[in-house]
C-alpha cells in the first residue's frame, strides 16, 4: 500500500480499519530517520513516541555534522516536522505491546496496543514494525548522581569531552571498562582522577599506564556528590573526605527498552562486552529473528551516538521498504498468474 504523494494518510484514530505499511515505535534520531526514509518512499508510516529521549537532560547533541550543539528536543522537533512534511504521522504516546497476527491472507502482520498521552488505548494494525525505543542507563545508586546526569555527570567523551575540557574530571569505576574510560578522558584534560568505587582493582600494568599519563587513582567507595550553587564541585568518599571535581564520568551499564518486543518472542540478551543488554539483530539491516520486525538505533546497538543512530534508521527504513516491495511483487506475480489461468 502506497500513498498518493499529495494526500496525507488518514490518522489511525480516525480510521480504525487502516493497516499501516510500517509502525515505528520510538521517535528519537533512529526512529524518525527510519520514518523519514519510509515516508519519502511513499509508505504509510506512523511514529509513536513518548517524547522522553535518553539525551533530554543534555544541553546539546554533539558530533552531528551541521547540527553540533543543537538541543536534543529541538532536533526531535525538526525531525518530526520533516517526517510530517512527507505525509508521515507522528503520535504522542506509547506502545505497550505488540503481537503477530495469524497468516490468513490479510494485509496486516502485526497488531500493537497504543496508549495516547490522554490515557486512551486502542489497537493499530501494521504490515511491518520498526522498534527504536533506545536504552535505559542503569546508574549507580549514589545520592545526587541521577539528578546531575547529562549535565556535569556524563558518560561519553565524544559527546561531552569538549564541554568539560581542561576541567577536573572524575571517572567513577563500576566495571573494568573504567580503565579505558579514564584514558579516554585524559585526552580532554590533564586533571583526571579514577575513583575505583565498585570497579575491579587495576592490574600492575594498568596502574603503570595510569601513572604514566598522570591519572590519579582513589580507592574506596563513593558515598555521594558535593554540589554548590547547582554545580558539581566534588566527589564524597565513604571515608568522609571530598575530592574536588568539576565533572564526573560514569560508564553505567545499559538496558535495551525492549519490553514491547516480549509478545513477539524477542528478548534482550547480554552484549558480548558485558556492558548491558541489547536486542539481537542483523547488524547490516537491523532485522530481528522475527520476520517483519526490525530494530534501529541503541535498542539494537548500545554504542551508537545520535548521528550513527540516525544513520541506522535510514538503513533500516530502506531494508523495510525493500522487504515490502518483495512482498508486493510476489503478490502481483501470483495475481497475474491467477488471472492468466482464469483466461485459459
Amino acid at each position: 500500500m502506497t500513498n498518493d504523494q499529495n494526500t496525507a494518510p488518514t490518522h489511525p484514530h480516525r480510521d480504525p480499519d487502516r493497516v499501516l505499511d510500517v509502525l515505528v515505535v520510538g521517535g528519537g534520531a533512529a526512529g524518525l530517520s527510519a520514518a523519514l526514509t519510509l515516508a519519502r518512499a511513499r509508505r504509510d508510516v506512523l511514529v509513536v513516541d513518548a517524547g522522553e529521549p535518553r539525551n533530554a537532560p543534555a544541553a546539546g547533541v554533539h558530533g552531528f555534522l551541521t547540527r553540533d550543539g543543537i538541543p536534543p528536543l529541538e532536533l526531535t522537533r525538526l525531525g518530526r516536522a520533516e517526517v510530517e512534511s512527507y505525509g508521515g504521522d507522528i503520535l504522542s504516546g506509547t506502545v505497550s505491546a505488540a503481537r503477530a497476527l495469524p497468516d490468513d491472507g490479510g494485509a496486516a502482520r502485526f497488531a500493537a496496543t497504543l496508549i495516547t498521552d490522554d490515557g486512551r488505548s486502542r489497537e493499530v494494525l501494521a504490515r511491518r514494525l520498526v522498534i527504536a525505543t533506545g536504552l535505559t542507563d542503569e546508574l549507580p545508586a549514589i545520592p545526587g548522581l541521577a539528578e546531575r546526569w547529562g549535565r556535569d555527570v556524563v558518560h561519553c567523551p565524544y559527546c561531552h569531552g569538549w564541554e568539560i575540557r581542561d576541567q577536573a574530571i572524575g571517572v567513577l569505576a563500576t566495571s573494568a571498562m573504567a580503565m579505558h574510560q579514564a584514558q579516554l578522558f585524559r585526552q580532554w584534560s590533564g586533571n583526571v582522577t579514577l575513583f575505583l568505587h565498585s570497579g575491579p582493582e587495576p592490574t600492575p600494568e594498568q596502574l603503570e599506564e595510569l601513572a604514566a599519563r598522570g591519572i590519579a587513582v582513589v580507592s574506596g567507595p563513593v558515598a555521594g556528590l558535593r554540589v554548590d550553587d547547582d554545580r558539581l564541585t566534588g566527589v564524597v568518599l565513604a571515608s568522609g573526605s571530598t575530592v574536588p571535581v568539576d565533572a564526573l564520568a560514569v560508564g553505567a551499564p545499559v538496558k535495551s527498552n525492549a519490553d514491547v518486543l516480549a509478545g513477539l518472542g524477542i528478548t534482550a540478551e547480554a552484549h558480548p562486552s558485558g556492558f548491558g543488554l541489547t536486542v539481537p539483530n542483523d547488524p547490516a539491516t537491523g532485522a530481528t529473528a522475527v520476520p517483519g520486525v526490525w530494530v534501529a538505533g541503541n535498542v539494537g546497538d548500545m554504542k551508537m551516538q545520535v548521528v550513527t543512530a540516525a544513520a541506522s534508521g535510514v538503513w533500516v527504513g530502506a531494508a523495510v521498504n525493500a522487504d515490502l516491495i518483495a512482498e508486493e511483487t510476489a503478490a502481483a506475480v501470483a495475481a497475474r498468474r491467477h488471472g492468466l489461468a482464469e483466461v485459459r
